[in-house]
């Protein structure tokens, strides 16, 4: 594990750092910083293009393709600077992170030269459509299908927890393209356009009021045929190019946003006077040690990645599962902490988003004044499950890990 960067990503880091603080409006990140909702309208407008013209909007592509050619540890660098001061750096976290770089690895040239432009300038919104009722840990069960009906795809399925699908341009999908093949054969990884007929997105309710996941219902929807990426059945294999972007963007960030939270749970406790209650002390040392792990677990990963090391390849599987079910259970402590007033919607009734600690602003229902801490204790249920459930993550782990025998079937 590295825990010196080399001099060339420290002056890289340099010239990020300020360039943030040239940028950020004054105060950024300080105790109290508050912006109005007309300076956040105007911030996040402004903001994008702020990243265009700095260059750091997918800044590790190629030069060709619109990016930076910016190294591995580059990467690192200014994913960690703009962490830090929790600043946005992607202009839509699916293109940017997720299909961006599955087509700038699998895609067409054609593909590259029409989708990869607009998602650098934002033109398209993305959502994924991958889970369904009946696939979700277990993705290869799916059933959505896809037929070919002369120079386009004719699509007729269900997607579930899609996220943003409500305002999505385009859906990077899996069907069964090969009904007949085995389930991890037979299946395409398709860029569906969103706005036709054919396609209803209802969105769901979830129990903290915010509606951001979606069911997505396809019926003789249409995607030209040469929207297929990596070629027509070799979809798996592009999909898991996709979940390892997604599961590996934050290794040396994630744990920053657990540690702000962390800060504003033992904030609370000192504030009602369950600080003094040794076992709240206790619990709360036991979550800044498992935060700390997380960040030493960040440095392998890296240091793994670079050395072209695949020892540790379980820990993506070990990981997901420990910062989840870290996440669930520190949130418990901080209901805990806050007793019965955490019984009661403490938030500001006139906003019009909630703020996560160390995740930022999400939208939510009128009427539903959620403080930032319920929030998050709401949040944190669903972690455990999207992305992997736990169960799923734990038999990776036996089988892929640790070689045992893979679970009975039913």
């Amino acid at each position: 594990m590295d825990l010196v960067y080399p001099p060339p990503a420290e002056a890289f880091r340099a010239d990020v750092r300020a360039w943030l603080e040239h940028n950020l409006p004054p105060g950024w990140g300080e105790l109290g910083f508050e912006m109005s909702p007309d300076e956040r309208t105007s911030f996040n407008a402004e903001w994008t293009k702020k990243l265009s013209e700095g260059g750091w909007i997918c800044a590790s592509w190629p030069t060709e393709y619109g990016g930076r050619g910016l190294s591995t540890m580059e990467a690192v660098v200014l994913t960690e600077e703009f962490a830090r001061v929790n600043a946005p750096l992607r202009a839509d976290f699916f293109g940017d992170t997720l299909v961006g770089p599955t087509i700038l690895q699998w895609g067409t040239e054609g593909q590259k030269q029409f989708f990869l432009p607009k998602i650098l300038s934002g033109e398209i919104a993305w959502c994924q459509g991958f889970s369904e009722p009946d696939a979700g840990s277990d993705l290869a069960s799916l059933k959505t299908r896809a037929e070919l009906d002369g120079d386009e795809w004719v699509i007729n399925g269900q997607k579930v927890w899609t996220t943003q699908a409500h305002f999505a341009d385009y859906m990077f999908l899996l069907a069964r393209t090969d009904p007949a093949a085995p389930k991890h054969k037979g299946i395409s990884y398709l860029l569906v356009p969103m706005r036709q007929e054919g396609i209803e997105v209802r969105p769901i309710a979830q129990i903290d009021g915010s509606s951001e996941f979606n069911e997505v219902f396809f019926s003789d929807a249409r995607c030209p045929k040469d929207n297929v990426v990596g070629g027509v059945n070799n979809g798996w294999q592009v999909a898991m190019t996709t979940l390892g972007f997604e599961r590996g963007t934050s290794a040396t960030t994630g744990h920053r946003r657990f540690r702000k939270e962390l800060e504003t749970i033992i904030a609370a406790a000192k504030a009602n006077g369950k600080i003094r209650d040794p076992l709240v002390r206790q619990r709360l040392a036991a979550s800044w040690s498992k935060v700390k792990i997380m960040e030493i677990n960040g440095l392998r990963t890296l240091t793994s990645a670079l050395n072209g090391d695949h020892s540790t390849a379980g820990l993506s599987a070990t990981n997901k599962m420990y910062w989840s079910e870290y996440h669930r259970d520190v949130m418990e402590l901080a209901v805990d902490i806050l007793g019965m007033e955490g019984q009661v919607l403490t938030g500001d009734g006139d906003a019009d988003e909630e703020i996560i600690p160390g995740v930022g602003a999400r939208r939510r229902r009128e009427g539903y004044p959620v403080s930032p801490l319920q929030a998050s204790f709401f949040f944190s249920r669903s972690e455990t499950i999207w992305g992997g459930t736990a169960e799923i993550q734990r038999n990776i782990v036996a089988e892929r890990v640790l070689g045992l025998p893979k679970e009975p079937k039913p």
